[in-house]
């Protein structure tokens, strides 16, 4: 114990020698350099040092936000074009294991849900809600703009335009809370209609339930625009798969003339159109375009008749570098306009007649939306909507 006093002693006697020295040394010690300067010179190092580890690139915020918004895109790219095939392969597998007893209970669970899609689904707000969709909305970015006020006491049919490799916009704006839809549109409850397929692949069915997505069919429709109540909005990526083939940068163009059932539909309900175009949906991935009449163009068309979709070949950035070729978008703008509302009477068998009037009612509004927003985001005034 007398040992340690007399070390904390001494520690004492040296700080205060030390004291006076800086004391008698203050007016010269600015002429001293750090590594001269003892102790003073070794916290100086190790400030620096701080500095230097914290200004390494990786653990920049804003570097790290992006590295999470690329994340965040990429997995909703995977999950879009393998997590369906995956999830099967995962389960038909698992009949093969000692496991088996669980992919034979969720087979069976399955067959007794079967017709659940068709009847809205299974909405999470927990699942909206997710903190990845707000890194996936800055990634673009991607903004939802509301130019009308809809009623809560009529259904609505929105046609989403153009479709784009993906439908990113559609997905975000309505499949998600991150642009918040619920509160531009209060008492409005969007179902994003997609191919019916894709229900029946196990566990990605779940997955897409749970953003509110459901098939896009006659049955599930029928269903939501009758027995649901109202404030339902079914939104319909008209273009589909025919209109993705022609998506390119720099180009504005739907595939709507022929596509009626949608207007049929919306008669029969009594249920509003609203005219809806996402500018910047066909900048973030770049398409290899067959002509028609190529082998290639015959291929997609094969498959967008007996499969439901038609297959592309696009690419866009890397994961780690913007000058890399795959399958992350590019981080361009998509801006989503809701137009107004195109008030439709409720015809349970409508004619031909009344169909074909509403349908060209509903492509002049959609021009003119297009037409009134364009220069807002970047376009000329001489850029013209391509209808086919």
């Amino acid at each position: 114990m007398k040992t340690l006093i007399a070390a904390y002693s001494g520690v004492l006697r040296g700080e205060r020698r030390a004291e006076g020295a800086r004391s008698e040394g203050s007016g010269r010690r600015s002429a001293l350099s750090p590594e001269a300067s003892g102790k003073w010179g070794t916290g100086s190092s190790i400030l620096s040092a701080l500095q230097d580890l914290f200004s390494v690139t990786w653990l920049n915020r804003s570097k790290v936000e992006k590295q999470l918004q690329v994340i965040s895109v990429l997995q909703w790219v995977l999950s879009f074009l393998v997590l369906g095939v995956a999830c099967s392969a995962i389960l038909m597998y698992t009949f093969c294991t000692d496991c088996w007893l669980i992919a034979v209970l969720y087979f069976t669970w399955l067959a007794f849900d079967w017709d659940t899609p068709k009847k809205g689904g299974r909405r999470s707000q927990w699942v909206r809600n997710w903190a990845v969709w707000r890194y996936f909305r800055d990634y673009f970015p991607i903004q939802l703009v509301k130019t009308y006020n809809l009623p809560t006491t009529r259904n609505y049919i929105f046609g989403y335009h153009p479709h784009g490799i993906m439908g990113l916009g559609a997905f975000c704006n309505f499949s998600t809370e991150a642009t918040d839809v619920s509160k531009k549109f209060p008492g409005i409850r969007p179902y994003l209609a997609t191919l019916a397929g894709n229900f029946r692949m196990p566990v990605l069915r779940e997955y897409l339930m749970s953003g509110g997505i459901c098939p896009v069919n006659r049955d599930t429709i029928d269903y939501l625009l009758s027995k649901n109540g109202s404030g339902n909005a079914i939104i319909i990526v008209v273009g589909g798969a025919a209109e993705s083939l022609s998506s390119m940068p720099g180009k504005n163009a739907v595939t709507l003339k022929n596509r009626k059932g949608f207007v049929k539909l919306a008669l029969r309900h009594g249920a509003d159109l609203v005219p809806i175009y996402s500018f910047g949906e066909n900048e973030v991935y770049k398409q290899v375009i067959f002509e028609e009449g190529s082998w290639g163009r015959w291929v997609q068309k094969k498959f967008q008749k007996y499969i439901g979709f038609a297959p592309c070949i696009f690419h866009g950035r890397g994961l780690f570098s913007s000058d890399t070729w795959g399958l992350v978008p590019y981080s361009k703008p998509i801006t989503t306009v809701v137009g107004e509302p195109i008030t439709i009477p409720k015809v349970e068998q409508p004619s031909q007649q009344d169909i074909d009037l509403y349908h060209a009612m509903y492509m002049d509004a959609l021009v003119k939306l297009f037409d009134k927003h364009k220069t807002k985001f970047g376009l000329p005034e001489t850029e013209v909507l391509e209808v086919n």
